[in-house]
């Protein structure tokens, strides 16, 4: 130890400049070093007491399933099987906040979902004290959010009970209970009464819907007449070409993300005209950031060598290699339950034909539609 104290000194000495370069990167580092080590010590502890991810096994049966048909019957169990199997993994990986965003200027990661969440709020026209409906809520990331940033008061709905129970615990942490809660129900038949909401918003969520007609026909059951719903759908583009690549990835995003079927943008507008909305706008929000100069949606999932660029890192050829069989061997000293191996190659497949979908153009995380609940 002395020995390395007094090559530190000699260093410091010789080069200074050096010195002080490597002591300021070592204090913008540490921080964010920290904070990974606390983020995987909780997520491994949670995982370890886990009893959710033997359902891998039945999971990938039915994405074994060649018709779309089969799973859309069973799309409850899907989804609710998923969400058991990601939900962890999700937070550790990528936050709390479920879903993507291009950057824009200097923006950081975290900037950029709550500038994505912030203006689909800002499409309902909210003040205090609105009733809002988050549509297929995750952990409420969102939700503790908008509710915060308008004042309104948020309900989140999920099919998935460990998701409410850990969405709400956060609520209680962060303290926004007043403002934000989590109910567990289906999106296909919401357990509300007609006429509930001031808005409701979806971010990512209704892709895992059998029926788009029938999910959206139960938001504007729910709406108030005039009220608004906003939502970012999960599509397939223009570009989607149905080549052996295209369909790949969209295979790849079906297994990886828990879809029944992944659709093009102009079924979702179709569906929600049928539901009966008024449509206010319906574009791709995918390449709104590149006009300012910044990163499309599928940055995150593009490989990088440096550890401080999460959640980048864990997608480079090392991490993508090294963690199955980390878990594998974790798996077997009985630190994480059988079946978590599987559920991170589930998983990594998804975050591939999500990029590869965006390198292409044949997919986008951010179908905009606005649409308003007739007053008659």
């Amino acid at each position: 130890m002395a020995a390395a104290i007094e090559r530190l000194q000699k260093t410091a000495r010789d080069n200074p400049l050096a010195a002080v370069a490597a002591a300021a990167t070592a204090a913008v580092a540490a921080p964010a070093v920290a904070r990974g080590l606390k983020l995987t010590t909780a997520f491994l502890a949670s995982l370890r007491t886990s009893k959710r991810h033997g359902r891998i096994d039945g999971y990938n049966d039915l994405h074994n399933k060649e018709e779309a048909d089969d799973r859309n019957d069973q799309y409850a169990d899907l989804v609710d099987s998923y969400y058991d199997l990601a939900t962890e993994f999700y937070e550790w990986g990528w936050g709390a906040c479920f879903h993507f965003a291009d950057r824009r200027g200097r923006e950081t990661f975290a900037q950029s979902l709550l500038r994505h969440e912030y203006y689909l709020a800002s499409r309902l026209a909210l003040k205090a004290g609105d009733c809002v409906l988050d549509c297929g809520c995750g952990i409420g990331g969102p939700a503790r959010n908008i509710a915060r940033f308008t004042r309104a008061q948020v309900t989140g709905i999920t099919i998935n009970q460990f998701q409410v129970d850990r969405g709400n615990a956060l609520c209680k942490q962060e303290g926004v209970s007043h403002l934000a809660k989590l109910v567990q129900g289906d999106f296909m038949n919401l357990p509300f009464k007609d006429n509930s909401f001031d808005g409701v918003y979806a971010i990512e969520a209704t892709c895992h819907a059998p029926d788009r007609a029938k999910c959206y026909g139960e938001i504007l059951r729910v709406l108030k007449p005039g009220a608004t719903f906003a939502c970012y759908e999960w599509c397939l583009t223009d570009a989607y070409d149905g080549s052996e690549r295209h369909k790949k990835l969209k295979k790849d995003i079906e297994v990886g993300d828990g879809l029944p079927d992944l659709v093009h943008t102009s079924v979702c507008t179709k569906a929600l005209a049928d539901a009966g909305f008024d449509i206010v706008e319906a574009r791709d929000c995918a390449l709104d950031g590149l006009l300012d100069g910044g990163d499309p949606w599928h940055t995150p999932l593009t490989p990088s060598w440096n550890p401080l660029s999460w959640p980048r890192f864990q997608f480079n050829p090392i991490m993508f290699f090294l963690m199955p069989r980390i878990l594998t061997f974790l798996e077997l000293i009985k630190l994480v339950p059988a079946g978590t191996s599987k559920t991170q190659v589930m998983l990594q497949a998804g975050g591939i034909g999500c990029a590869d979908g965006g390198v292409t153009g044949a997919f986008t995380p951010m179908w905009l539609m606005v649409a308003r609940k007739p007053l008659k």
